[in-house]
């Protein structure tokens, strides 16, 4: 085990990958907003088939939170999780003030059309991708690093990075990683510690709605009758549906049968005050 350095400042981050520069070294980087479970350590241990160093950013971003969502009472577990990040040896956690990220007369924000304007997330949270984007071509401008790690649990955010990556001539490459989930099947997630025992008992019938979608268009069903099944399966659970979706998912567009391109199913519902989002490729 190494001891992870933490830095709290883009110079200090910048001087670290410098330094790695110069012994040839690849910079590997794995965005989160802390409280780490293992599905963000499997994201470090992604990283470094493409790097010799990995650095992991904790930062509770305010620009994608909406003004009713749960960014003052978001978990902020720093220490523990830079414990964490040093059993498994990631070489360096950036973890800034949100003055270092946004200083007085901060006034740049980036905004994207295509699967940021998929009528999925940004139906629900209008202001979270512009916010995302804003912050991820921060840290990626930070950090300079060959390659970026971002959980494929936020499909239509990854699909956004890998976008925005491309339309910005970045030159940090964007990989997903395949979500990490609990044995009965529920998506790690931070806000799982939100739910109560008895949500915790129902959550895994998100994904098993997801499963039996997939299994439904797989056997030749239309889509519109397998998706309504699939909806009304996670409402008599005790779900309060935001989206039940089949998309594109290469685009996310819209599609009308399963021969319109290889298909993702994503899902947000709330579980009594807990919204959960989930995806499983068709």
């Amino acid at each position: 085990m190494t001891a992870t350095i933490v830095v709290n400042s883009v110079e200090a981050m910048r001087r670290e990958v410098a330094g790695w520069r110069s012994q040839g070294f690849k910079v590997g980087l794995v965005p989160t907003m802390g409280a780490l479970h293992p599905g963000h350590i499997s994201l470090v241990e992604e990283a470094r088939k493409y790097a010799q160093r990995v650095i992991v950013t904790i930062f509770v971003n305010p620009a994608q939170f909406g003004p009713s969502e749960d960014f003052g009472k978001y978990p902020r577990t720093l220490e523990a999780d830079v414990e964490k990040l040093s059993e498994v040896s990631a070489d360096l956690c950036f973890a800034p003030t949100v003055e270092e990220i946004y200083p007085k007369g901060f006034s740049t924000r980036v905004e994207m059309d295509g699967p940021a304007r998929a009528e999925l997330e940004d139906s629900f949270r209008p202001t979270h991708f512009s916010g995302v984007a804003t912050i991820v071509a921060k840290l990626l401008n930070q950090a300079q690093a060959d390659v970026a790690v971002f959980g494929e649990k936020d499909y239509q955010q990854l699909l956004v990075i890998k976008r925005l990556a491309r339309d910005l001539d970045m030159t940090t490459k964007i990989c997903g990683a395949p979500t990490l989930r609990e044995t009965d099947g529920l998506a790690m997630s931070s806000r799982n510690v939100y739910l109560s025992a008895e949500e915790r008992r129902i959550a895994p019938r998100l994904h098993a709605g997801l499963e039996e979608t997939a299994r439904r268009i797989k056997a030749g069903e239309a889509l519109s009758p397998a998706l309504e099944s699939g909806r009304a399966a996670l409402s008599e659970a005790g779900f309060a549906i935001d989206y039940f979706e089949v998309r594109h998912a290469d685009t996310l567009a819209r599609v009308k049968s399963a021969q319109d391109g290889p298909l993702r199913l994503l899902v947000a519902a709330k579980l009594g005050a807990t919204r959960l989002i989930d995806n499983l490729a068709v």
